[in-house]
C-alpha cells in the first residue's frame, strides 16, 4: 500500500485535515441520532380473534409487508373450489382486501413471491394471477413446496408501497 501525503499549510497534510473534517461532520448532532420508521402489526376483526402465529401485514414505514395469503373463502378455512385456479383467483383477492384495508392497492405492489403445491400448475396459475396486474408486473420469485397449509395449491406474499 502506497501514501501518499500532501504537505500544506505549516507541516498539516491534506490527509490530516481530510481526516478532520470527516470527524467534525460525523460528530453533527442532527446526524447522531438516526430516525428509524415505525412499526404497525397488523390484524383485521377477522383474523384478530383467531390464534395465528402472524400479523397478516406488518407496516415499516412506507412499505406493507403481506404474509403469504392461499386461496381461502373469506372469514372461513375453506379452499375455493376450480383448483389452481380458482385458489390463485381467490389468493389475489384476499390480498386486494388486506391492501385495500391498509390504505394500499394492487397498483401499489413492488414485489411478490409465489409458493406452489406442485411447479407444474406455474403456467395456471400465471394465467390467472397476471389479471390482477394490467398495468405494471412485479418483481416476483416462484418455487415448488413440498406442501402448503390447509393442503393449498398456490399461496401467494406481497409487498406493497402505502402513500
Amino acid at each position: 500500500m502506497i501514501r501518499l501525503e500532501i504537505t500544506l499549510v505549516k507541516g498539516l497534510s491534506l490527509l490530516t485535515i481530510c481526516g478532520v473534517f470527516l470527524l467534525q461532520a460525523s460528530c453533527r448532532p442532527e446526524q447522531a441520532t438516526e430516525v428509524l420508521p415505525s412499526v404497525e402489526y397488523l390484524t383485521s376483526e377477522s383474523t384478530s380473534g383467531r390464534d395465528l402465529p402472524f400479523s397478516e401485514a406488518v407496516r415499516v414505514g412506507r412499505m406493507l409487508f403481506l404474509s403469504g395469503r392461499i386461496g381461502v373463502l373469506p372469514d372461513s378455512r375453506t379452499l375455493a373450489s376450480g383448483g389452481i385456479a380458482g385458489e390463485t383467483k381467490q389468493a389475489m383477492e384476499n390480498i386486494r382486501d388486506v391492501l385495500e384495508r391498509n390504505n394500499s392497492s394492487m397498483d401499489r405492489i413492488v414485489k411478490c413471491t409465489v409458493m406452489l403445491a406442485d411447479i407444474a400448475e406455474w403456467a395456471d396459475m400465471n394465467t390467472v394471477y397476471v389479471t390482477f396486474f394490467p398495468g405494471h408486473r412485479p418483481a416476483r420469485s416462484a418455487f415448488g413446496t413440498s406442501g402448503l397449509a390447509l393442503g393449498a395449491r398456490v399461496e401467494i406474499e406481497c409487498l406493497a408501497t402505502v402513500p
